[in-house]
């Protein structure tokens, strides 16, 4: 395994579309976190052999929040058994309230050299109905920042497709992180999870959630105005600069083995994959007792890794290979627009990749029958 995600579940407060494994602290237990993240990294790797890593990733949650020295001691603990390799991506997930001048600084020193910052939108009140604890002005500061103290490999975050009484300006909102010239640009749809505090306003009735056609809308327009701006819409949710695409996350869609660490953490070995328990002081329980605080594993079948491969293929721009008969039954797609086909690889296009998940379970099933 070449890639090693640690996921830090602390955070201010819970988003109100959240469904994350997150652990809501005003004091954040930094030293009792990363005492577990070392016994749990030496339960997976026994031998004391310092494995290599190409990308390391620390997601969340607000990994910011364990602060400088809290990273740099996080990434001393687990260079006690990772070897980080020359040129190595790592990530760190970042609030814009957590980034300052002095933190980045702590963080470059550390080896972070990406850092993803959860924007989300730059109207103050969006911000608050998400219940965000930034506002706009602090995006700005923290790119600035971030260019300041040593790192300007920045990807920033935008959710789109809220609902229509908000009257968000979201196309304001594409524009001005463009603005501000990111290497990288994450753009998500609004999703309401059953057990977050949007799923409870719907439940209700007191949330009227975006329609498919506003999602199309905004999803379409943001791609033509940050491919203008010069960015590759590289996979389903992602932009980048040329040369500039994520690294960590693109082994995800490559269908590479990983592991991960921390509370509610998966790992793929490519064969299986394992979850752990999603709550903080479970997860720490367990291996204060010495237990391995797996949750779950599922033995993929033949059939289940075909088709995460067929889905996985179709989300990124480099597309999948198909064989003559596949080929003949993505006609149609081209001709509707939704696909391109070209030497035996198909790629969906963007209005593909908003019937992404119709078209790839059309290709399983295609598939299955030869």
């Amino acid at each position: 395994m070449k890639h090693l995600y640690v996921h830090v579940p602390f955070c201010a407060r819970r988003c109100t579309y959240c469904d994350f494994a997150i652990a809501v602290r005003r004091e954040v237990p930094v030293e009792e976190y990363i005492d577990a993240v070392a016994r749990e990294l030496a339960m997976r790797c026994p031998d004391g052999s310092r494995w290599e890593v190409d990308t390391l990733y620390l997601g969340g949650g607000t990994p910011s929040m364990l602060g400088g020295a809290g990273v740099a001691r996080l990434l001393q603990r687990v260079r006690e058994r990772v070897s980080v390799a020359p040129g190595a991506e790592v990530t760190l997930e970042a609030n814009p309230e957590n980034v300052a001048v002095d933190a980045v600084r702590e963080w470059r020193a550390a080896g972070i050299n990406r850092l993803s910052l959860g924007a989300q939108s730059f109207d103050d009140r969006v911000l608050r109905w998400m219940h965000r604890t930034h506002d706009s002005a602090m995006i700005g500061r923290a790119v600035d920042a971030a260019r300041a103290g040593g790192i300007d490999e920045l990807s920033l975050d935008l959710i789109f497709a809220l609902p229509d009484v908000l009257e968000r300006d979201w196309m304001g909102d594409v524009r001005r992180v463009a603005a501000l010239e990111p290497a990288h640009v994450s753009l998500y749809g609004l999703t309401v999870e059953p057990d977050t505090p949007l799923g409870r306003w719907r439940d209700r009735g007191s949330l009227l959630e975006a329609g498919e056609d506003r999602y199309e809308a905004d999803f379409l327009r943001a791609h033509e105005l940050l491919d203008a701006a010069g960015y590759e819409h590289y996979e389903v949710s992602n932009y980048a600069r040329p040369g500039r695409r994520a690294r960590h996350n693109s082994s995800y869609w490559r269908h590479v083995p990983y592991m991960g660490l921390g509370p509610g953490a998966h790992s793929f070995d490519g064969e299986a994959r394992r979850w752990n328990v999603g709550a903080y002081a479970a997860w720490a329980r367990e291996l204060r007792s010495g237990r391995d605080p797996i949750a779950g594993r599922e033995v993929l079948t033949d059939e289940s890794l075909a088709c995460e491969r067929i889905y996985l293929g179709l989300r990124t721009v480099d597309g999948l290979r198909v064989d003559d008969a596949l080929a003949r039954r993505v006609l149609p797609w081209v001709e509707a627009g939704w696909a391109l086909l070209d030497h035996g690889r198909v790629r969906l296009t963007p209005t593909g990749w908003l019937r992404l998940d119709a078209l790839a379970s059309a290709l399983t099933v295609a598939g299955s029958r030869y």
